[in-house]
């Protein structure tokens, strides 16, 4: 099993009336801004570990895990909006940074969650790296009806009890579904990973942790608009960081292009792009030393 070199602490915090969790790595320093790392869809804070094994400098780092994901308490609910990532980002550095910029990185839909928020809270960044954090494909007003009507047959469907997440017998078979879906991903890895990403529940099921309502279509469009405005707010310098093989075009099928999201990206006033080779979306499993470089020469600017 893959030997971990920096230690993590685990730290519980009341954020928005939830129980939320964060990994945090090193201690605070005056001179240097937090770290703060915001893990994808159906992950967790310590996805990041590699990557954070690799990294040469020593300082403070925090990965909280987002509502509904790892160990941060799920509400009550049958959905999730995405304000309130926006929410419990703002509150969750004002608790543990009040008043002071931060080094913001995030993954897949952590990085459209932080780069959206450095455009709405643009003072609250240092610097930003995105990490193949696309959003979404765009929308029109007349898809709206469509979409509410989804909506509400997933919602019934949830309350059925029919989007549960699928429950694994053993660990071994959560290792062999995280090393399916990444071919890249190493066996010492997944068995690490595998013990993060999900908990045995019985004797014969392990349950990955996340919440079955992370399932449920957003009732609310994706506003290209938007986003481009938020993009355009943003003062922090900030990396876009994408893997040479095409996500969107394995997720999308040309409904949503690579070409499309840089033509947004753009917008961003002081912005650097960067390209992998031999990566695939989970580009911090797959190469986390040459990611961390990148990432800390980045910083260093």
């Amino acid at each position: 099993m893959y030997q971990v070199k920096r230690a993590s602490h685990s730290h519980f915090v009341p954020i928005r009336h939830l129980r939320y969790h964060y990994r945090s790595w090193g201690a605070p320093q005056p001179s240097v801004p937090p770290l703060v790392l915001v893990h994808g869809w159906m992950d967790v804070g310590a996805s990041f570990q590699f990557m954070v094994d690799a990294l040469a400098q020593d300082r403070w780092i925090v990965a909280p895990d987002w509502r509904g994901f790892g160990l941060t308490s799920t509400p009550n609910t049958d959905n999730f909006w995405f304000a309130d990532y926006l929410g419990d980002l703002d509150a969750l550095l004002d608790l543990l940074a009040p008043g002071q910029a931060v080094d913001l990185v995030g993954h897949s839909m952590g990085g459209h969650i932080a780069t959206m928020y450095a455009g709405v809270r643009p003072e609250r960044i240092r610097r930003l790296v995105n990490l193949e954090g696309f959003g979404l494909a765009g929308s029109r007003p007349a898809q709206a009806p469509t979409r509410y009507a989804q909506w509400l047959d997933e919602l019934a469907k949830f309350g059925r009890g029919d989007m549960d997440l699928r429950s694994y017998p053993s660990h071994e078979a959560v290792v062999a579904r995280l090393m399916k879906t990444n071919p890249r991903l190493g066996l010492d890895k997944a068995q690490w990973l595998a013990g993060e990403w999900s908990e045995m529940t019985a004797p014969d099921q392990w349950q990955v942790l996340g919440h079955a309502a992370h399932k449920v279509v957003g009732a609310n469009l994706f506003q290209v608009d938007e986003a481009i405005a938020c993009y355009q707010r943003i003062t922090a310098p900030t990396l876009f960081v994408h893997a040479q093989e095409d996500s969107l075009q394995t997720w999308w099928k040309n409904k949503f292009t690579r070409d499309e999201f840089m033509q947004r990206v753009q917008h961003i006033p002081n912005l650097s792009i960067a390209c992998m080779d031999d990566v695939g979306h989970m580009l911090h499993h797959d190469q986390p030393e040459t990611l961390a470089a990148m990432i800390e020469d980045f910083l260093a600017r």
